[in-house]
């Protein structure tokens, strides 16, 4: 299938799904894309094993919105996610591609976001829900999420569900789905976990094996630069000036992009121009010939347009807009270090681009080093080499030429006249030709955006630091009296060993219920019948409050503080003294009295006696999975 599509307009997608496409710039489906949408346009079921950044989302979002009834409210596809971030993502990627779906609506749905605007959103009506198991549970057992009409459900990231511990809180859900109910699950892996849920939850699916080309040229330089939005033109200027360059192709997005791009390098003074998919092939093939011969210097370029390019001259690949997939950074870079030649790959990745980062080099299996511009001190240097270089050459080559011999006669005549020394007539003259284009640059580059990227960098390494410590069998210890890490705050949470709860429990559980980012989830030490977690200090009252009612491992966490410079046992470790301890530090959670829980907990108690607990299991007949 994937050998024969090569345009979007061969998958029988409707038209708005089309024009969107086009107006976002997808040009030719990726692998994934190709094999998956005619299956699920077909209703299939579909088991795929595809890595991070080979265009799944596309895959899966695409038939699924093809296939979408518009007059009916209630949810019709609901979309599993690990993580709150990776939920927002999706539900962005389905609204850019139904922007011409009239009257569409999805709506995320995460911990740590109020629940009030999802239940008015949910009562209002949603055709597709993009949530984590935790909070869509929450929503089933509340009866504010309603799934008898749900014609499709997806599990993205399957594999990363299990690491964090959802995979119980997943087939929960599966089995509160209706039997008709088509599935497509995606997981990088496939341990066992996950081969079993699909044998057990899946009608005969289609499987879908991705395996990403990894082969880059040894002789490419690649490099990566931190840069975003509107830096974006003023990291590659600079780029442009400090690095020597022959022939360079600079990857965007979007057709528009390209004349953009190009139009605002040719007011810099660049030989560039713009190739996309809607150029007349005659106008293409002038625009390549003035690269081959020096005419051009810089080609902006869509993934399509430059397919198949092969220029000597192209020394350097610019990815300036990162690429939906990892696929398509490896053509994008094989456009230069052909036949054994050298060549520079260079790519800007925006903070929250990382995650694309991480999956271009594993599957390319590299490390992509981060470059280092040149300091403003060394740009200016250089532009002022080149204006006195432009002085020189324009010296030499009028040696012989009467117009020289005129200026100097006009300049000499204006001296007289105005009794204006000629230094001063020269200077007017290079401000004259300069323009209001300074000439050097007083801002330094790309500052906020390396600070942004360097304390995500430090937050990933303490992050690394506590998986380390996670991955380690948990120790029963004596107590709890390990120093605290600057600007953390100990808890007690009641659930331990006894209950069969892991690290990733815990993790996944505050990560996504209370909207705390797994990179800020200090140590976890699992006891008998309770653990204890680090959190950041200064943890509001309303978000503990929400924490104490989520379950793990079939028990809620009743969340509380563990007063600071004590033990997390013995006299005083928690409960009273505990919270007492730290209501009294400012900026510090102040956890609710005994008192005050009670009525909390009274509270709760007759909410729920209006509605099951739980939902019953439904039988679910093995279906098996086809080789």
């Amino acid at each position: 299938m994937s050998d024969t599509v090569t345009a979007f307009s061969q998958l029988a997608l409707s038209k708005p799904l089309l024009k969107a496409l086009d107006e976002v710039g997808y040009e030719t489906p990726s692998p994934i894309q190709a094999q998956t949408i005619p299956l699920l346009l077909e209703g299939r079921d579909v088991l795929g094993t595809a890595q991070t950044g080979t265009g799944k989302t596309a895959a899966f979002a695409l038939p699924l919105l093809s296939n979408l009834d518009l007059k009916q409210k209630d949810p019709q596809v609901l979309v599993l996610a690990p993580t709150r971030e990776l939920a927002i993502q999706v539900a962005e990627a389905f609204q850019k591609y139904a922007h011409h779906l009239k009257g569409f609506h999805v709506l995320p749905i995460y911990g740590g976001s109020d629940y009030g605007s999802q239940i008015r959103a949910l009562k209002r009506g949603t055709h597709v829900v993009v949530g984590t198991p935790g909070r869509v549970m929450d929503h089933m057992r509340k009866g504010t999420l309603k799934l008898d009409k749900l014609k499709a459900l997806v599990l993205d990231e399957a594999d990363e569900m299990l690491r964090m511990g959802f995979i119980d809180d997943v087939e929960w859900v599966l089995e509160q789905t209706p039997d008709s109910r088509q599935i497509a699950l995606f997981s990088a892996t496939m341990p066992s976990q996950i081969r079993r849920i699909a044998t057990t939850y899946l009608n005969d699916p289609a499987q879908i094996n991705i395996k990403v080309k990894t082969t880059t040229a040894e002789t490419i330089r690649q490099r990566f630069w931190p840069v975003s939005g509107v830096h974006k033109l003023d990291a590659l200027t600079r780029i442009l000036e400090a690095e020597p360059f022959d022939g360079m192709i600079i990857f965007v997005r979007t057709k528009n992009a390209t004349v953009e791009l190009a139009d605002k390098l040719a007011a810099r003074g660049y030989a560039a121009a713009a190739l996309n998919g809607d150029i007349a092939q005659n106008q293409r093939e002038r625009t390549v010939n003035n690269l081959k011969k020096g005419k051009l210097d810089i080609l902006i370029a869509t993934d399509v347009a430059a397919r198949g390019l092969d220029v000597e001259r192209i020394s350097h690949v610019v990815n300036y807009d990162i690429p939906y997939d990892t696929e398509a950074y490896v053509h994008r870079i094989g456009r230069t270090g052909r036949a054994g030649r050298e060549g520079d790959a260079i790519l800007f990745v925006a903070p929250r681009e990382k995650r694309m980062l991480a999956a271009i080099e594993k599957a390319t299996r590299k490390k992509i080093e981060r470059m280092e511009l040149p300091s403003t001190e060394t740009i200016n240097d250089k532009r002022i080499d080149r204006f006195k270089q432009r002085i020189t050459d324009t010296l030499a080559a009028a040696e012989s030429d009467d117009d020289l011999q005129f200026f100097s006669e006009l300049i000499e005549q204006y001296e007289q006249e105005h009794n204006v020394p000629a230094s001063e007539i020269a200077a007017a003259l290079a401000k004259l030709l300069q323009g209001d284009t300074p000439l050097l640059l007083s801002n330094k580059p790309q500052k906020r955006a390396r600070d942004d990227w360097d304390r995500a960098d430090s937050r990933g390494d303490r992050k690394q630091r506590r998986d380390e410590r996670s991955d380690r069998p948990p120790r029963r210890q004596r107590d709890n009296d390990e120093p605290l890490e600057e600007g953390m705050q100990r808890f007690r949470l009641a659930v331990g060993h006894t209950h069969s709860v892991k690290p990733g429990n815990i993790v996944g559980a505050i990560a996504n219920e209370a909207d705390i980012d797994s990179k800020y989830i200090g140590r976890i030490n699992i006891m008998d019948d309770h653990s204890f977690v680090d959190l950041p200090e200064g943890m509001p009252k309303e978000l503990l409050y929400s924490l104490k009612k989520v379950w793990v491992a079939g028990q809620q966490l009743k969340i509380t503080p563990v007063e600071k410079g004590r033990g997390g046992h013995g006299k005083g470790g928690f409960g009273k003294g505990g919270a007492k301890g730290a209501a009294k530090k400012p900026r510090k959670p102040s956890a609710e009295g005994d008192r005050s829980g009670q009525k909390t907990a009274k509270k709760a108690g007759q909410k729920a006696g209006k509605r099951p607990l739980s939902l019953q299991r439904k039988p679910r007949k093995n279906q098996g999975v086809s080789d």
